[in-house]
C-alpha cells in the first residue's frame, strides 16, 4: 500500500528538468523549438501598457468641460513631454493666463469633454522573459512563451525566499558550522553558497552587500527570517521579496542539519553554474525551492517526476514532516495502516505513523 503515499523533495543526480515560462501578457516569442538557451537568454519579449495619468483640465483652468477642447494646444495621438504646455485659458483682456502642464512624458489617450478630464499614457514598460536554466526550446506557445528542458541535477529544498538567479557552486570552507557575516568575503560575488547548517540573518545581510548570489543551507531560526524581511511569513507564495540574494531551506526552521544524500551531491557540484530560485508555495499547486545543475549527458537515463512519484514508501523509510506542529523535522515510517482512520477534524482518512529522531511517534 506505500504507492498511496506521495514522497517528499526530489533530490536527484540526474533528472529531466522541464520549465513553462510565460508572459503575464499575450508578447512576441524570440526564440524556435530545437534552440539551444542560456539561463540569461530572453526567450519572449512583451510590452506591459504604461501608467495613465488623468490631468483635470476643466478643474485647473475653471471652465466648463465643454469648452475645456478649444483652450487645448493637444489633440489625441500627440506625443507630450513632461511639464509640457497642454492648455491655456487666458482672460481679463489676456492679462492673466492658467496653464495647464503635463505631469508626465507620454501620449495622449483621451480628451472628455464630458468629465473635463484628459488621459495621458506613458510609455509602455518592456517584459523580458528569460529561459531561467540552461538547455533546449522543446516547445513553443505562440505569443505566450516556451518549454525549456534539460538534463541536470536537482534538488529542492522546503522552503525559500526570493526569485530567479544563476550562480557558481561554492561549499563554505567550513561547512559544519553556522555562516555568519565573517564568513563572507568579497571573493564569493557571485556564487551560490552553501553550508550545512543555519545561516543568520545579519549574514544573509552580508551576503547581499558582497554579491552572494544564493545561499543554500540546512536551516534558519524564524525570527532571524522575520527579522530581515520585516515581516512574518505567511502562507502565500513567497518568491518576491526581491532581497537581492535567494534563499534556499533544504531542511526546514530551527537548528537542522542539512541530510547526507543533498550535501553530498552539492559538494560534488560544486564549481558548476547552478540556477536558484526560493520561490515556495505550500497549499494547492505545489511550489518548492530548488537548485538546477545543467549536466553533460551522462549516457543513462535521467529521472523524471513520474519515476520519481513511483517510489514506494515501507516500514523504515527515512521522510521529512512539512506540515505544523513538527514543520521540517526527519522522521521514519513505523507503519502504514491500510484502513481509514478518523483524524482531527473527524473525517476518515489514510495516514502513516512515523517516529521522530528524539523518538517521539
Amino acid at each position: 500500500m506505500g504507492t498511496a503515499y506521495t514522497p517528499g523533495l526530489a533530490v536527484s543526480r540526474y533528472f529531466l528538468v522541464t520549465k513553462t515560462r510565460k508572459l503575464p501578457i499575450k508578447g512576441k516569442v524570440l526564440v524556435k523549438e530545437g534552440d539551444n538557451v542560456e539561463p540569461g537568454t530572453v526567450v519572449a519579449q512583451a510590452q506591459l501598457p504604461g501608467n495613465l495619468a488623468q490631468v483635470k483640465v476643466a478643474n485647473l483652468l475653471g471652465l466648463n468641460p465643454k469648452e475645456i477642447k478649444e483652450k487645448m494646444n493637444v489633440k489625441e495621438g500627440d506625443e507630450v513631454e513632461k511639464d509640457g504646455e497642454l492648455a491655456r485659458n487666458q482672460f481679463f483682456f489676456n492679462l492673466f493666463k492658467t496653464i495647464v502642464k503635463s505631469p508626465v512624458d507620454g501620449t495622449v489617450e483621451y480628451i472628455s469633454d464630458v468629465s473635463g478630464n484628459m488621459g495621458i499614457r506613458e510609455a509602455p514598460v518592456p517584459i523580458d522573459l528569460r529561459a531561467y536554466i540552461k538547455g533546449r526550446i522543446v516547445e513553443v506557445i505562440p505569443e505566450e512563451g516556451v518549454v525549456v528542458e534539460t538534463k541536470a541535477a536537482f534538488i529542492q529544498g522546503i522552503f525559500g525566499i526570493d526569485g530567479e538567479r544563476e550562480g557558481v557552486l561554492m561549499v563554505m570552507p567550513d561547512p559544519e558550522e553556522d555562516i555568519t557575516p565573517e564568513d563572507l568575503t568579497p571573493d564569493m560575488n557571485g556564487k551560490i553558497i552553501i553550508a550545512r547548517r543555519l545561516v543568520s540573518g545579519e549574514a544573509l545581510k552580508r551576503a547581499i552587500e558582497v554579491g552572494v548570489r544564493g545561499v543554500v543551507v540546512g536551516g534558519i531560526i524564524e525570527k532571524e527570517l522575520i527579522d530581515l524581511l520585516g515581516y512574518e511569513i505567511g502562507v502565500a507564495i513567497t518568491g518576491q521579496e526581491n532581497i537581492g540574494v535567494t534563499l534556499v531551506i533544504t531542511e526546514g526552521f530551527g537548528e537542522i542539519r542539512m541530510s547526507d544524500k543533498t550535501f553530498n551531491l552539492l559538494k560534488e557540484l560544486e564549481g558548476k553554474r547552478a540556477s536558484i530560485n526560493g520561490t515556495t508555495r505550500i497549499r494547492a499547486g505545489v511550489i518548492r525551492p530548488e537548485v538546477i545543475v545543467p549536466l553533460e549527458e551522462t549516457g543513462k537515463e535521467p529521472e523524471t517526476a513520474q519515476k520519481m512519484g513511483q517510489s514506494e514508501l515501507l516500514e523504515g523509510t527515512r521522510v521529512r514532516i512539512i506540515r505544523e506542529p513538527h514543520f521540517g523535522k526527519l522522521a521514519s515510517v513505523t507503519d502504514l495502516p491500510s484502513e481509514l482512520t478518523v483524524i482531527d477534524s473527524g473525517a476518515k482518512g489514510r495516514i502513516l505513523r512515523a517516529r521522530l529522531d528524539d523518538g517521539e511517534e
